[in-house]
C-alpha cells in the first residue's frame, strides 16, 4: 500500500529539548527525517560508523561542521556526509531551520560521540 507522508501523519519526536523530528521514512536500510531546529540551537558533535547522511535545507540557513570544516547551506542546498566522519549541525541564525536528513542505512544504534 502506498500512502502519502507528511509532518501531519509521520512519527514525531523532540530532541535537544526544543528541536523537532518527523520520521517520514523509517526502514532498516534508509531513513528520511524532517527536522526543525530553533534559532541558536545545535546538536552534539557525533559520528555514524555505518550510515552515510545527506542534509538538505528546506528553509533557513544551516551551519554544519564536517571533520573540522564549517559549511554554510542555504535553502535548497544540501551536503553529503560519509560514514565515520564527525559532524555537527548549528542554527546560528535568528530564524528556525528546517531540513531533511536522509540516512543509509538507518542511524538507529549508529550514533556515537565524536572523539
Amino acid at each position: 500500500m502506498i500512502n502519502k507522508i507528511s509532518k501531519k501523519n509521520a512519527g514525531h519526536y523532540i530532541w535537544g529539548g526544543s528541536c523537532d523530528g518527523w520520521r517520514l521514512v523509517d526502514e532498516a536500510e534508509r531513513s528520511i527525517i524532517h527536522e526543525r531546529m530553533p534559532a541558536g540551537m545545535q546538536e552534539s558533535r557525533h559520528v555514524h560508523r555505518r550510515s552515510r547522511q545527506f542534509f538538505f535545507v528546506l528553509s533557513g540557513t544551516m551551519n554544519i561542521e564536517i571533520d573540522g570544516t564549517e559549511h554554510i547551506l542555504r535553502e535548497q542546498e544540501g551536503i553529503d556526509v560519509p560514514a565515520d566522519i564527525p559532524h555537527q549541525v548549528f542554527n546560528k541564525s535568528a530564524n528556525d531551520l528546517e531540513f531533511l536528513v536522509i540516512s543509509q542505512p538507518n542511524t538507529k544504534g549508529d550514533r556515537f560521540p565524536a572523539e
